[in-house]
């Protein structure tokens, strides 16, 4: 429906719908439409992005897939995450080292993460970095049913300060990092924060399906705002 309409529209109402509602229904379809081509530009653009940073051999606390296990915990090195893949996602967990429990919105990320990550798995390396000491990490991971995704912990290495995944007060940031491996080197490619240049949020927001799903509803997501109690 971008240039040329179709002759027929399968229709998106139920008989008997007004005249009203099928035109204005019509019209948002163009723009639903003129979105999708719009988000698909800028993910050519992001594809063009110049070759990145090569990084520092950084190390990971990290221990078995199952959080509820407390050992063996081993380094493990921001290379081997990749595993067989030649790229390597990484969601940076808002998780400051003296708090308890990690960011609420990052936590209802990570829940949307750990249900797509076999899908993940068949094309990248998938990971969750935190700053808070392994224990804490695992105790939270365990908590929240984060069982079969890799969960590290960056306490006591500069791997959240030199990504600016943290900021100079030690306050952690929420974002999502992208790297591509050359050899036994990491490169970095992408990364996007939570919030956009000019501070306002929602810029992860195409990574979770909660917010997607709440913005169909005829009250939009409003002033909701994810909790650890409930989950």
């Amino acid at each position: 429906m971008s240039e040329a309409e179709p002759k027929t529209v399968e229709p998106m109402w139920p008989n008997g719908a007004s005249e009203e509602y099928v035109a204005a229904r019509l019209e948002l379809a163009k723009a639903e439409r003129a979105l999708r081509d719009r988000i698909e530009e800028v993910a050519a653009a992001r594809r063009r992005m110049p070759r990145g940073l090569l990084l520092d051999q950084y190390a990971f606390a990290e221990g078995p897939a199952d959080p509820g296990l407390a050992e063996p915990v081993r380094e493990t090195g921001l290379r081997e995450l990749f595993g067989e893949h030649r790229t390597l996602v990484v969601y940076h967990l808002m998780f400051h080292p003296d708090d308890d429990a990690a960011c609420p919105m990052c936590s209802m990320w990570v829940d949307g993460f750990r249900g797509v990550a076999h899908h993940l798995a068949q094309h990248t390396g998938f990971a969750v970095i935190g700053k808070a000491p392994l224990p804490k990490l695992r105790a939270w991971a365990a908590r929240r049913g984060w069982a079969g995704l890799r969960i590290l912990s960056s306490y006591g290495t500069s791997f959240n300060a030199d990504l600016n995944a943290e900021r100079s007060n030690g306050d952690q940031r929420p974002m999502i990092s992208v790297f591509t491996a050359e050899g036994d080197a990491v490169r970095h490619f992408y990364t996007l924060p939570a919030n956009f240049l000019d501070d306002s949020q929602r810029g992860i927001d195409l990574l979770s399906p909660v917010w997607n799903v709440l913005d169909l509803l005829p009250g939009g997501r409003g002033e909701w705002y994810a909790g650890n109690d409930y989950a």
